[in-house]
């Protein structure tokens, strides 16, 4: 069975190269940066603040920020510039926040999809149209390039790197888009619960969209940590026969992320490894700086695996089921 999610992951490197020809406003790396959303778009907001911080070699740090807190607890001045990820633009605390950011007098950026409603922002940066999947997959990777392109706008000592880097990307998600999924890893995680799944660096943040990813489209319980977290505390919980995908990462974590799985397997736990090279699950190699668009895809495919194993509609979210469809509907979001 194929679903929607299928060909919105698919279709994702030519929409990424179609908005690398955007021009974006400029930011100003001299004054404060804050980058806020909710759910995938808070994933994509960490990424945008931690490229700020790379490109600029630490001249210039970005906040990422929960929308729902920047709205309500965090006090804004005329100084900052505030960038509010959202897809379809409609959402109460994104588009709170910048009505936040304009009374404060601070400069309001909104990156949503192409059919959302106009914002009140002094600027507007369009990605894509409306998913045909409930996971939000091509929108994810559209918001980030349109964060790539706000961030290459800034001066710093990395940044030609990070420019020809960001328009390598739809060679590399092309590539990975080639690799051939590995279905044991759906088939053994698909009837046990939780699924963990961990990373360094900026593998860190796909691991929070990957959990976020398989929880909405198969309806399977998943937790994502940083590989330094998983190893402070929560091995009290870790158990035999429990499945945990591990981000081989792209830089030196000084063997933390081989510690983890030694660990894991000393406690009986299945692990399954996600990277460039031999891999359980792979994805194409890019500049390290990039891996957020790419690293991503293997758990999109993941998520769709698994939706069929276990007979959930990715399509939906939650098939249109009982109580699920009553509490959702009349939830305002």
């Amino acid at each position: 069975m194929r679903f929607n999610l299928d060909s919105q992951i698919a279709a994702q490197p030519e929409v990424v190269a179609g908005l690398l020809a955007a021009a974006p406003p400029p930011l100003d790396g001299h004054r404060p940066i804050v980058f806020t959303g909710i759910g995938t778009s808070l994933h994509a907001a960490r990424v945008a603040a931690a490229w700020t911080w790379l490109l600029t070699g630490g001249r210039t740090r970005a906040a990422a920020v929960d929308a729902h807190d920047l709205a309500l607890c965090y006090p804004l001045t005329a100084d900052d510039q505030v960038v509010v990820i959202s897809h379809r633009g409609y959402k109460r605390y994104p588009r709170a926040a910048l009505d936040r950011a304009r009374t404060a007098g601070a400069t309001a950026i909104a990156i949503v999809g192409a059919d959302a409603p106009p914002q009140n922002a002094d600027f507007t940066m369009r990605t894509c149209p409306n998913e045909t999947a409930g996971t939000f997959t091509v929108s994810y990777l559209a918001s980030l390039t349109a964060l790539g392109l706000l961030v290459a706008s800034l001066s710093g000592p990395h940044a030609e790197r990070f420019r020809a880097a960001l328009h390598d990307v739809p060679a590399a998600l092309r590539a990975t888009l080639h690799v051939e999924p590995a279905a044991n890893v759906a088939v053994a995680c698909a009837s046990t619960e939780p699924l963990l799944i961990t990373g360094f660096d900026l593998d860190a943040i796909t691991a929070a969209e990957a959990a976020l990813k398989i929880m909405e489209g198969s309806r399977l319980w998943a937790d994502a940590m940083s590989t330094e977290f998983s190893l402070h505390g929560t091995p009290a919980v870790f158990r035999p026969g429990m499945n945990v995908i591990t981000i081989t990462p792209g830089t030196d974590d000084q063997g933390r992320t081989s510690g983890l799985r030694t660990l894991l397997g000393q406690l009986g736990a299945h692990v399954w490894t996600c990277g460039q090279a031999d891999e359980h699950l792979r994805f194409a190699p890019s500049d390290p700086w990039m891996r957020p668009f790419t690293s991503i895809v293997p758990f999109q495919r993941l998520t769709a695996d698994l939706a069929r194993i276990r007979g959930t509609d990715p399509d939906t979210l939650h098939g249109r089921l009982e109580p699920w469809y009553s509490a959702m509907t009349s939830l305002e979001l």
